[in-house]
């Protein structure tokens, strides 16, 4: 297994950005203009998904690739829906496409203009160059049944053998086809195949099939067809109605694309499109290590409810991503910084987690939490005495200002911060020895409270009232130990997700492993914490730095208001490391 530790802020490589290059130096795709006469920009890409399911951090590396080189080239990005398939697809999946794409920081308008486009907008015109490929001779009907039409395709070591039907005269296909069309016969009946190679090395160039019956109800064209074209035929042929230029996809698409050159040949040939055509140019994508981007295995983990939903924060689709509150800069970060190449490998979750902090460092304002909370009562502090004590909003910046909190007789503090024997190189709170409470008082421990069964439930000490951090006095007590508090009488109460990576193993479906057997039992824990009494001002999506604990985003579907619930989005340092 492969990592990519990138060094920061540099970006990677990526191949594309040199063909794009050479295009442009050499006016491959100057002097374009659309079906109006308005000239064209030189680069024009697009965002292709299949509504069937919520987008993954793959679909992000996509999203982040095409949207951003029509950015980075002046040019434009088409939002498209590979929406062939009626009845995997729903408006739910189309819906939740664009608002993904819209948070990650893209849109897909140009001069004023959309360009949101659906396959199904040219199933007239992708159906009229069907029949231009029959009357020409390059299509025909074929009207084997499935298991013949597997067993004449052959396999790699063995060529395919010629469908019965392949010499069915063009007025033959074409009556069929128009059949077919009008919905005469029942699904899997009749196919419409092109005719190139059964003995192609290449499988995609056995005669692959392009249209195929579906009785179906299409979510945006109803009932109107019950003839579907096949993604190898649609996508072509739509680059080109589209005037795309760099049609970009993942490296399983790079033996299609012998066919996808093709199709466009011979259409352009038969006048339906202008040179220059459309070019296809695969990368490899994005695996990264601890995920699995399997729309299949994702809805079992939702269908089983092994996680809570599509958008359960441990789940690596966007709506997951989302709701951890993971940023959209800091995914564009990540995947500009993992580049773009044609050799597959592993990218590692620490890489990911990196640019979160990075990204969220310089942004977000400190808190004070107290996760695993125990006691700490201070019996020489007046009993109904209240002291502000304040800190920065944020330590490199000091024009965002301070934040104020009480400090009172008894006090919430971690409870790792109390051992009553402590172990060598402990310097926190155990009996005799002084801490300080971090922005307030010097305190030196006297004991603890333990309940029957010999839990300690209070920890006892006294404060030197001289000692507030920010006095003169401060500067008289040397103490190695420094703990964060908040006053049980002021704290916000709140439940936290500590959400942590879904699997343990880096590769959870690798070589046929069940995935499930690598979850991780750690991956979600709940807990009640008590945090500085400014935080019941967070708003959903409000994302801060619990000193100490991590980065903790404000949850955006049960936060309430006055009374937010946090997820972790990522802890201070990498916990993960070999």
């Amino acid at each position: 297994m492969s990592t990519d530790h990138s060094t920061p802020n540099v970006p990677a490589a990526n191949f594309l950005r040199n063909i794009i290059d050479a295009d442009l130096g050499n006016g491959k795709y100057a002097q374009r203009s659309d079906s109006q006469g308005q000239p064209l920009p030189t680069v024009i890409t697009r965002f292709p998904p299949e509504p069937n399911g919520y987008l993954h951090i793959g679909h992000a590396k996509s999203i982040c690739l095409n949207f951003g080189l029509a950015r980075d080239y002046a040019g434009r990005c088409n939002m498209r829906f590979d929406d062939t398939n009626p009845a995997k697809e729903e408006q739910e999946y189309v819906d939740t496409i664009l608002d993904s794409v819209r948070w990650l920081g893209f849109n897909w308008e140009d001069a004023g203009q959309s360009h949101l486009h659906y396959a199904s907008d040219y199933f007239e015109q992708l159906y009229t160059m069907a029949e231009y490929l029959i009357t020409a001779g390059h299509a025909y009907v074929d009207s084997q049944s499935a298991e013949e039409m597997a067993a004449n395709r052959g396999n790699f070591g063995e060529p395919g053998k010629n469908s019965r039907f392949r010499d069915r005269s063009p007025a033959e296909s074409l009556d069929l086809f128009r059949r077919m069309k009008a919905g005469e016969f029942k699904d899997g009946e009749h196919i419409l195949r092109v005719k190139i190679d059964m003995a192609s090395p290449n499988m995609n160039l056995r005669d692959p099939a392009i249209y195929r019956i579906r009785h179906a109800h299409h979510h945006r064209t109803g009932d109107a067809w019950c003839i579907y074209p096949m993604y190898d035929y649609t996508h072509p042929i739509s680059d080109a109605l589209e005037n795309i230029s760099h049609s970009i996809c993942t490296l399983e698409f790079q033996d299609h694309r012998p066919f996808y050159d093709w199709l466009l040949e011979h259409l352009a040939a038969g006048g339906f499109f202008k040179q220059q055509l459309p070019k296809q140019y695969e990368f490899a994508r994005l695996n990264v290590t601890y995920v699995i981007t399997s729309k299949r295995k994702l809805k079992q983990l939702v269908d089983e409810q092994i996680v809570d939903g599509w958008d359960d924060p441990r789940m690596p689709t966007i709506v997951g991503m989302r709701r951890r509150g993971f940023t959209p800069e800091a995914i564009q970060r990540f995947c500009e910084r993992t580049g773009v190449t044609k050799s597959d490998g592993w990218i590692d979750m620490s890489v990911f987690e990196g640019c979160q902090r990075e990204d969220l460092d310089p942004k977000a304002p400190r808190a004070i939490a107290v996760l695993r909370p125990l006691k700490l009562i201070i019996d020489n502090f007046p009993e109904n005495e209240v002291i502000e004590c304040t800190s920065p909003v944020h330590p490199h910046h000091a024009e965002r200002g301070n934040r104020s909190f009480p400090i009172s007789k008894e006090l919430w503090i971690e409870a790792e911060d109390f051992m009553e024997v402590p172990s060598k190189g402990y310097f926190r709170l155990f009996p005799g020895n002084k801490v300080r409470l971090r922005y307030g008082f010097v305190v030196e421990c006297t004991g603890c409270d333990k309940d029957a069964e010999g839990n300690v439930v209070a920890v006892h000490c006294t404060y030197f009232a001289d000692s507030k951090s920010g006095t003169e006095g401060s500067a008289n007590y040397k103490v190695k130990g420094n703990i964060h508090w908040v006053s049980i009488a002021h704290a916000l109460k709140a439940e936290v997700r500590l959400f942590d990576r879904l699997f343990t193993d880096p590769n959870p479906d690798a070589g046929g492993k069940d995935f499930k057997l690598a979850l991780n039992p750690n991956a979600k824990e709940v807990v009640t914490a008590y945090l500085e009494q400014g935080m019941s001002q967070a708003l959903p999506d409000d994302k801060f730095q619990f000193e100490r604990h991590g980065y903790f985003v404000a949850d955006r579907i049960d936060s309430k208001p006055g009374q937010p619930c946090f997820n972790r989005i990522v802890t201070l340092k990498d916990g993960w490391g070999k």
